[in-house]
């Protein structure tokens, strides 16, 4: 099920990292009163009366040299292309400017819900100020201040009224689907033909050439697949195409929409810094994952290698102790068949669900074996665990005072959990909650 997609749209210094922000409710753009110093996340997640969307801050998107108005056109354009409502806007201080009016003629062309917004009306005094902005042609604008978090309650119900009737259900429930991310040029494109058997997506040496993200649908053993391969994800920080930025828009997208994440890695060339930041964006979403090391062809190797160079994986994907490795080459199809096996493992793991009173059994027999920590003479108290979710499995430990399961105990009562059940390839939550 995707979620709906909110982009903030406007010239610069309107105030849509702030209202991003206030949004999001944490402080991820960097914000200043300067044209164009947005540099960081552009992509998050937002709740407003139980409708959870993804926003996109577009301040965020570095077009390099372009002129001024071809950055706000560029900037408007991509974010048309992703979102399902659009929110324009503008600065309630400097009334209608020529650069409001270039974003609302690309904004007429969209054929997209627009909600105006009129940021900087800070008391209620300045309300008069909003009605020329009715010139632009999007109805009623709507009074807001980012810096005090006025009037969004407003704008949100608005946008939330233009939100898809019940999400995007691409497939059937029976239907595994899986992505595939990674840094450009790792070979996902080759491994998603070497899966198919068929050349289905385009495959080059030259990084980036996947622009988005591409459905292939597949059956293997009587079970139905989809393969969502995405654009290859760049370096933060580094000039390149608007496009290239958005890619990893989309691949975060495409992770939302899947079952289970292959984190591809070039074996050839072996784990550097950006591998663990891709595989950090499967892990905070709570997806399946299984590790794939890619070209293991051409690596020079003995009996020792592969077991070498697991060792580093969970040495440097440390969070990702669950996930299990595959070695594999997509060029000569060596080993493939070990993979779909696999994702069905984490698959299966992943919508796991445990009887309530074996896996108390488990949680008493390892307190028993462990006792609880104590803290200035006060023990925590376990009285009875429970699973409340899947995809990933979550459970709720109740016990006296919620503040006492320390990381470390709760750590081990994971460990306890996976050694009694398995869950290879998923991540656990769990929760400490106090007994009413």
């Amino acid at each position: 099920m995707a979620k709906p997609v909110v982009a903030i749209v406007g010239r610069p210094n309107v105030g849509k990292s702030t209202i991003f922000n206030r949004i999001v409710g944490e402080r991820i753009s960097i914000v200043e009163d300067i044209p164009g110093v947005t540099r960081d996340r552009i992509y998050s997640s937002g709740e407003w009366l139980n409708h959870d969307f993804n926003i996109i801050d577009t301040g965020g998107i570095d077009i390099g040299d372009e002129p001024f108005l071809e950055q706000i056109r560029q900037q408007a354009e991509i974010a048309i292309d992703e979102a399902d409502v659009i929110v324009f806007l503008t600065n309630g201080r400097e009334g209608v400017t020529a650069a409001d009016e270039e974003v609302a003629k690309i904004l007429y062309r969209a054929k997209k819900p627009v909600v105006l917004g009129v940021n900087k009306i800070d008391n209620p005094e300045m309300r008069d100020q909003i009605y020329d902005f009715y010139a632009l042609g999007f109805g009623e604008p709507f009074p807001i201040s980012g810096s005090h978090g006025l009037g969004l309650g407003d704008l949100l119900d608005e946008a939330a009224k233009h939100f898809p009737k019940h999400g995007q259900k691409d497939y059937e429930d029976d239907v595994i689907k899986f992505s595939l991310i990674g840094r450009p040029n790792v070979g996902k494109s080759s491994l998603v033909n070497a899966i198919l058997g068929e050349d289905r997506v385009i495959v080059s040496n030259v990084a980036g050439t996947t622009r988005d993200a591409i459905d292939s649908q597949l059956t293997y053993n009587g079970e139905k697949y989809v393969i969502i391969d995405t654009a290859g994800m760049r370096k933060k920080g580094k000039v390149y195409e608007t496009t290239e930025k958005y890619s990893v828009l989309r691949a975060l997208r495409a992770i939302e929409r899947s079952d289970v994440v292959l984190v591809v890695i070039d074996g050839e060339e072996g784990i550097i810094e950006q591998d663990k930041r891709i595989a950090g964006y499967a892990h905070e979403a709570g997806r399946a994952v299984v590790i794939v090391v890619n070209k293991w062809d051409a690596v020079e190797k003995d009996e020792k290698t592969m077991k070498e160079f697991e060792q580093k994986i969970r040495e440097h994907f440390l969070f990702l102790d669950y996930a299990p490795i595959v070695f594999l080459s997509a060029k000569t199809k060596k080993r493939i068949h070990t993979l779909i096996p696999m994702i069905n493992t984490a698959s299966e793991n992943h919508s796991l669900r445990v009887d309530t009173s074996v896996l108390n059994d488990v949680i008493m027999d390892a307190v028993a074996m462990n006792p609880t920590p104590t803290d200035k003479g006060r023990r925590l108290k376990i009285y009875y665990t429970t699973q409340v979710a899947v995809k990933p499995p979550t459970f709720v430990v109740f016990v006296n005072e919620p503040e006492l399961m320390h990381f470390s105990y709760e750590r081990f009562i994971e460990n306890r959990i996976r050694d009694a059940f398995g869950f290879e390839g998923t991540p656990i939550k769990i929760f400490a909650r106090e007994r009413k």
